[in-house]
């Protein structure tokens, strides 16, 4: 098991999250729930010229923040205005996907739903870091020990847990498993943590244009 000692302030903490989630020259990655950029230049310095980040966000005025601090620093960086459910990106983009205090903001729905779409535009072979609160924690009462489940059923392999040295946080990275490019089993929400949810539990190896058809588990 990995650990990570954490200081408090965020300058200092976001390369060490950039270490955690193993980042190589040439790299394409995109950070989910960017806020305002600091983990995802981070993540730019590491991959450097033959690399590209991405960043996403739900607010405007974050992602507005974040493509201010990226032309002040003279670097090229994708900032949009996008929900983890809905992303744009085209199947199999990026090598390594970011999730860092965002995931307990969200429901278990939309959590699955956002680890469907996160599976979509990872390259075979490609990982996800979620970095968040131990828990529980957000209007939801969530907590970073539901990922390794929620993650599994997604379709990510070799998971790994850790701690870290500042208190109530801690990590998953998970490796998406290589195929054929069909999706692999989506969620089965309602087994996990014993709640009910309205979306469907699917069939593995659906192939994805049938999954587009159930209850818009993926989006276009």
């Amino acid at each position: 098991m990995l650990v990570l000692r954490m200081p408090p302030k965020e300058q200092a903490f976001r390369p060490r999250i950039a270490d955690l989630a193993r980042l190589q020259p040439g790299e394409v990655v995109l950070d989910v729930g960017c806020g305002t950029g600091t983990l995802a230049l981070e993540a730019l310095q590491r991959v450097g010229a033959t690399g590209r980040v991405s960043g996403i966000d739900p607010s405007g005025q974050k992602i507005a923040h974040a493509r201010h601090k990226a032309e002040r620093a003279g670097l090229s960086l994708d900032f949009q205005v996008v929900v983890i459910e809905q992303l744009v990106f085209p199947d199999q983009t990026f090598d390594v996907v970011l999730s860092t205090f965002m995931m307990h903001h969200l429901p278990d729905d939309l959590k699955c739903q956002g680890l469907a779409e996160i599976v979509h535009v990872l390259k075979p072979g490609g990982h996800l870091l979620v970095f968040d609160m131990k828990g529980p924690a957000g209007p939801w009462k969530s907590s970073i020990r539901d990922q390794p489940a929620l993650m599994k059923e997604a379709g990510f392999s070799q998971i790994e847990t850790g701690k870290t040295r500042f208190p109530g946080l801690g990590f998953v990275l998970g490796k998406k498993l290589a195929g054929d490019g069909r999706r692999p089993c989506r969620f089965r929400c309602n087994e996990v943590k014993g709640k009910s949810h309205t979306r469907p539990s699917c069939i593995v190896d659906t192939p994805l244009a049938t999954l587009k058809g159930i209850n818009g588990l993926v989006s276009e």
